[in-house]
């Protein structure tokens, strides 16, 4: 049985297409969710990709929070429905507090695009059993509000949950 994974596009959202293709190659079927519609139409997992939600006028992802779909996703994961947020889609699971912590500005105040070194250190999610743990991996990062906060406390707990997937590699961008 094919796994159907839903792809959100909010307004502003530039990467929904290549999402769904990704998903597409990955062996799975890609099923576009419309952030004004509540159902998620019974898929197994779902990914927020990134972009522009909303033109990220107040604050990346925050007014994507309140969009009718986001109460399902919210429901969904709490219920164990695997979610993914990618570059703005990770900012958006920040603003619902699905992830602890916050998205701020690079340090730097730049946009960076490049290419981004990885370590794999958690292989059991539904998103990386194809890994191998310690694995070194490549991504494109692109982003100007990259840089997550929390307390120590927050960090401490959730390398104590193994909800650190990955890590950066050849420094913290």
């Amino acid at each position: 049985m094919t796994a159907r994974v839903g792809v959100i596009t909010f307004p502003g959202t530039l990467d929904d297409r290549d999402t769904r293709r990704a998903v597409a190659l990955a062996g799975a079927e890609a099923v576009p969710l419309w952030h004004r519609d509540k159902d998620l139409k019974q898929v197994d997992a779902v990914v927020l990709p990134g972009g522009f939600s909303y033109g990220d006028y107040l604050r990346a992802g925050a007014i994507s929070r309140f969009s009718p779909v986001m109460e399902s996703v919210i429901a969904g994961a709490r219920a164990g429905l695997p979610v993914l947020g990618i570059c703005n889609g990770f900012q958006v699971l920040t603003e619902t507090h699905l992830l602890p912590g916050a998205m701020l500005r690079n340090n730097h105040l730049h946009f960076i695009c490049r290419d981004q070194k990885l370590r794999v250190e958690n292989v059991t999610t539904a998103w990386t059993t194809e890994f191998t743990a310690g694995q070194e991996i490549s991504v494109p990062l692109k982003n100007i509000d990259g840089r997550y906060v929390a307390d120590e406390r927050t960090l401490d707990k959730l390398e104590a949950e193994g909800r650190v997937v990955f890590r950066y590699l050849d420094g913290n961008p």
